[in-house]
């Protein structure tokens, strides 16, 4: 018999929803980018400039980025929860992993608003 301990947080359940959806809107996200860019000529810098020069755009490729990057953030951090076992190598592991996601998600956003 397995004595599993209850603790409440129902990680399990809120974490598979979340990597269904993240998941949903990266590949939405790809489809669209994929109908943009296939009718389309020769893909110039002047091209991709004025693809995300539209407003629209770069509200979908930032979601897309948040999604990427919460999507990895559940999946890493589910693989070092199951195989790193001391815990103070297991968080600091983490605060890495989440300092460098945050860091791709503003640089990610700087790119997209930044002056040229």
């Amino acid at each position: 018999m397995v004595n599993r301990i209850v603790v409440g947080a129902h990680y399990g359940w809120r974490d598979w929803l979340v990597q269904r959806v993240t998941a949903a809107v990266m590949a939405l996200y790809s489809v669209i980018l994929a109908l943009v860019l296939l009718p389309g000529g020769p893909l110039t810098y002047e091209a991709w400039k004025a693809l995300f020069a539209r407003g629209w755009m770069r509200v979908a490729t930032l979601l897309f980025a948040a999604s990427l990057a919460w999507h990895a953030w559940i999946g890493v951090r589910d693989i070092l929860m199951d195989y790193v076992k001391p815990t103070g190598v297991r968080l600091a592991l983490q605060v890495l992993v989440i300092l460098l996601l945050a860091g791709c998600l503003g640089w990610t956003a700087q790119i997209l608003w930044g002056t040229p």
